[in-house]
């Protein structure tokens, strides 16, 4: 056990023995180095907490490297300041040790991504079952990528306008869900005392959507899947493929040749990517494989091979399409297009030709209601839409009803198809 003091070189040039053993420096009383037979060396402090009738104790102030010889000296004289005063160095730092390790598994559990899951099963699950998939749906893809791993107590409202204006401004449906859903959330955890008061109290809550029940008429239904086909390659497919497979912009959009099986003609969408996170099974009708054929370009071949994985719709290569406003005034710019060289073609004066207003999501709608007209069951529309909430999932019948509807579903877009197709030669 040797004395000297220490610097830099004096804690370089110390070597390992047998046993562990210590530079205890002549400076400041009870600082050392304490170096191990293996040669690991790090700063300590020895002292006693009552006198000399009380067991010595050697804190560790940190390992050598960590800082230098002057700042380890500091931090012993701040302990042998602590003794003085009563408080054990070692006590303190296990304290405050422990503390730390509890905040950290708070903020682990009060993780916005772990804590609307215990909002959804020990709340929505237990008293508002049915609203649960819903509920899930939006908080998972609106609320989560978000807020992600930050505590529920230190969401700000500057958080909550974050993930409010996040979603696009012509989805003022779903702003304003995500705004109602996000408050019972909040105001549930305040009666847990999880925090101190909802952040959402005195928000602006975004305005109620207008109610739409816009359907296509065929005529329309027509001037959309022509015009698609006179747009590019990649918009005007989507724009075709929405309207074929009744499908979620989204879903369409986000479209990956992995989850396509040609052979199978269906196309399995993961439970991530489904709104109400279902797998969803969509059977491919004859129109959208030679759609997805042209797409991958082996539309030519005796028996087209897609590729195994990748983005459907792209143009980096390495993100879904986006920019569907502009894509949607493309659209209803060709729409227009055709409509006056048809009016010009029936004598009729070009000018005061126009085009309804509609939106992309009256794609589905029109589908469903052509369903309807083509005499599918309500319940093949409602899975072939990947709804669960309609008649055919309530009660009893949502229980007991497992039932995939793949067969009925392939029947019904096929009949679709054939009635698009009709449209477009007439």
């Amino acid at each position: 056990m040797a004395k000297g003091k220490i610097t830099k070189t004096s804690v370089d040039t110390l070597e390992p023995k047998l046993k562990t053993d210590f530079l205890w420096d002549t400076q400041t009383s009870g600082f050392g180095v304490r170096v191990t037979p293996s040669g690991a060396k790090a700063y300590v402090y020895r002292y006693r907490l009552g006198g000399r009738a009380t067991k010595q104790r050697t804190a560790t102030i940190g390992k050598i490297g960590l800082f230098p010889p002057d700042t380890a000296r500091k931090i012993a004289l701040d302990y042998a300041e602590k003794v003085r005063g009563g408080i054990d160095p070692i006590e303190e730092k296990k304290a405050s040790l422990d503390a730390r390790v509890q905040r950290n598994k708070a903020d682990i559990e009060l993780a916005f991504k772990t804590y609307y899951r215990t909002y959804l099963d020990r709340r929505v699950k237990v008293e508002v079952p049915k609203s649960y998939p819903f509920m899930e749906s939006i908080l998972r893809l609106h609320a989560a990528p978000k807020l992600a791993d930050k505590p529920i107590d230190k969401i700000t409202r500057k958080d909550l306008v974050g993930v409010i204006d996040a979603i696009p401004s012509d989805q003022p449906a779903v702003r304003r869900q995500v705004y109602l859903i996000l408050s019972k959330l909040f105001k549930w955890a305040a009666g847990r005392d999880d925090i101190a008061a909802s952040p959402m109290i005195g928000m602006n809550a975004p305005p109620a959507a207008n109610a739409r029940d816009r359907v296509l008429m065929d005529q329309e239904l027509a001037l959309v899947l022509n015009a698609a086909r006179s747009l590019g390659m990649v918009f005007g497919a989507f724009f075709e493929l929405l309207a074929i497979t009744g499908q979620r912009r989204s879903e369409v959009a986000g479209l990956d040749w992995s989850e396509l099986n040609r052979e199978e003609c269906l196309w399995t969408l993961p439970e991530e990517r489904c709104k109400n996170g279902v797998t969803h099974l969509v059977p491919l009708s004859t129109t959208a494989l030679a759609i997805l054929d042209r797409l991958s370009g082996t539309g030519q071949q005796t028996k087209p091979t897609w590729p195994s994985k990748g983005l459907v719709f792209t143009t980096t290569g390495k993100t879904p399409i986006s920019g569907f406003s502009r894509a949607k005034k493309l659209l209803d710019a060709a729409m227009l297009k055709i409509a006056k060289a048809e009016a010009i073609e029936a004598g009729e004066d070009p000018e005061t030709v126009e085009i309804p207003d509609w939106r992309i999501h009256d794609l589905r709608r029109t589908m469903a209601t052509g369903f309807q007209k083509l005499g599918v069951r309500f319940e093949v529309t409602e899975a072939t839409l990947n709804h669960i909430s309609g008649m055919s999932r309530a009660g009893v019948a949502g229980v007991y009803q497992q039932h995939d509807w793949k067969e009925e579903k392939r029947e019904a877009l096929e009949k679709w198809a054939e009635h698009c197709e009709k449209l477009l030669s007439r």
